[in-house]
């Protein structure tokens, strides 16, 4: 070692040039490899700090679907100052609430101003349905109750009640939290709510004696859930119920824990509370579980639990257990080659991954795709792998427009999706990945600007090429899709030419939002279309509008309109 050191020294004597050549690459190296750790992760708004937390911003809350089976316990065991990045996500940054002080100046009824501006943000969880009375000895809403004289907010109230299944939740004195499912108690003056929360001064919680009433159908009804069981509703008690719900047994000392764990146990997907009755079974053709009643029909108190429900003999009060159905879980490839390729086309962002999951589980076969992605296909669409052109799988994922790619298929699902929500979901996906979300600096960047101008045209020239060229094109709306999802998946199997089991696609309705979602809706703060923005896309969607029309189709869904 010494006698090299020593020959490198008397080389570098020699030519000292090419030694300072070399520490200057050395030094040039190193500054790279220091700026490049400087300026990894996520991108980050001046003056925030350098965190996955952070970097979200105080204006892009996270305003998730109801986790219910978290609760508060994961709060309560979090580090002080630590951010809690759970459903409903309200920012806890300082800015907000300093801007809350500062206007902090008027009486009752700029609080209730201030209260009805922060319900229109809540819209999308829960709908606000009024101020209402309330009396020590007889309670509003009778479930349960909780108080909090810190730190009471609405979101923290309608997230503990829709965690325990109840449609209600109220606040009053500005720190109490009342659930139930029925209001016994008559209107009150709005002006009457005029207490503001504990914890957030921007929203109203009732008043002395009243009650600020929320009705929670934020989460999708699918997704209100009682412990680990999801709530599906109400509903009459079927014909032969002895068949449609095989598994039963008295409970005198019934509650919902009760029933779950049992059908849990007997390993149905199914548990329906009937009194002291708890029965089990799958969703069929007897008990297809469309037909929703009120749930006030199934307000009857439990034996054992005296704040819960438990339905009656003739109103069955239904949960989803963690058990699998899995009567349309199994997949596989095409038996043999198939005679025809059906497109299953979209505009990106318009649910195209969502819509395989639904063709996969109620035929039975596996999807393809114009394209490989490697992680859908680590997520079980395992036709991500074959050629389209293979004739394995029973439809093509397709983003594809123009005359020569749309001839390619001999029919073809057209899904679409109104422009607003499309544009931002696969925003989120192309700065997010298909489960993530941009980041706040990309959508106040330049990123947004450019991105709207490049898509929008295209989600009209998209549609119109499909509706032009395709040779037998099935139009499905995205929005139809999720609100009558039996109607639309029937359409789209008899397309496919293969017989619809009416069992296999009401289990379909069980398992339908899949493992590959993205975990809820992050809302801004602020609307990221501009005015300029908004007149484009306007005249894109009436421009579809008038293709659908003009070719005997239902145009598109009123919720495009007006925007």
């Amino acid at each position: 070692m010494a006698k090299l050191l020593l020959k490198l020294q008397r080389y570098f004597r020699r030519k000292p040039v090419r030694f300072f050549t070399l520490l200057a690459l050395y030094l040039a190296a190193g500054s790279l490899v220091f700026l490049h750790s400087g300026f990894s992760g996520e991108p980050t708004v001046p003056g925030s700090p350098r965190s996955p937390a952070a970097a979200e911003g105080p204006g892009l809350p996270y305003l998730g679907v109801m986790q219910l089976s978290r609760g508060f316990k994961a709060a309560a065991t979090m580090p002080a100052g630590a951010r809690r990045h759970g459903p409903w996500f309200k920012s806890t940054s300082k800015e907000p609430s300093e801007r809350g002080k500062s206007r902090d100046n008027g009486g009752p009824r700029s609080r209730a101003l201030r209260g009805r501006s922060g319900r229109e943000k809540e819209e999308d969880r829960a709908r606000y349905i009024g101020c209402y009375e309330d009396n020590t000895r007889r309670r509003t809403l009778r479930g349960m109750s909780f108080f909090d004289y810190k730190k009471m907010t609405v979101f923290r109230c309608q997230d503990n009640c829709a965690e325990r299944g109840y449609l209600y939740a109220g606040l009053e004195f500005g720190a109490e939290c009342y659930c139930g499912h029925k209001i016994q108690a008559s209107n009150a003056s709005e002006s009457e709510c005029n207490m503001e929360c504990k914890g957030e001064r921007s929203n109203t919680c009732g008043g002395i004696n009243r009650l600020s009433v929320y009705r929670l159908e934020l989460a999708q009804e699918s997704a209100r859930r009682y412990g680990s069981a999801i709530f599906r509703g109400c509903f009459r008690r079927p014909e032969n119920v002895s068949i449609a719900l095989p598994a039963s047994q008295l409970m005198l000392n019934m509650s919902v824990d009760k029933c779950v764990d049992f059908c849990t146990e007997k390993e149905f997907p199914l548990a329906a509370l009937a009194g002291t009755t708890c029965r089990c079974g799958f969703p069929s053709t007897l008990f297809p579980l469309h037909e929703r009643e009120d749930e006030q029909l199934c307000a009857h108190k439990c034996a054992a639990e005296e704040f819960e429900s438990c339905g009656s003999a003739e109103f069955l009060l239904v949960y989803q257990t963690q058990v699998q159905d899995n009567r349309c879980m199994d997949r596989r490839f095409l038996p043999s080659r198939a005679k025809q390729l059906v497109a299953l086309a979209s505009f990106p962002g318009a649910g195209n991954t969502w819509a395989r999951h639904l063709i996969e589980l109620a035929t039975g076969f596996y999807t393809g795709s114009y394209y490989f992605d490697g992680s859908l296909y680590n997520k079980g669409f395992k036709g991500e792998r074959d050629h389209w052109r293979s004739g394995r799988t029973i439809c093509i994922k397709t983003h594809e427009s123009g005359q020569k790619e749309i001839e390619s298929f001999d029919s073809a699902i057209l899904l679409i999706r109104n422009p607003y929500k499309a544009l931002m979901a696969e925003f989120n996906r192309k700065y997010g990945g298909h489960i993530g979300f941009a980041a706040h600096a990309h959508w106040k960047g330049k990123e947004w600007p450019e991105f709207v101008a490049n898509y929008a045209p295209w989600w009209a020239t998209h549609t119109l090429d499909w509706l032009r060229y395709g040779k037998k094109v099935l139009v499905v709306h995205f929005e139809d899709l999720k609100r009558d999802l039996f109607v639309q998946l029937q359409r789209m199997v008899a397309l496919l030419g293969v017989p619809a089991c009416e069992d296999r696609l009401l289990c379909v309705e069980g398992q339908k939002d899949g493992n590959f979602k993205r975990s809820g809706l992050r809302k801004l703060e602020y609307d990221p279309y501009t005015p300029e923005m908004r007149k484009a896309i306007s005249g894109y969607i009436r421009t579809v509008d008038a293709a659908l029309k003009l070719r005997n189709l239902s145009g598109v869904p009123e919720d495009y309109f007006p925007r």
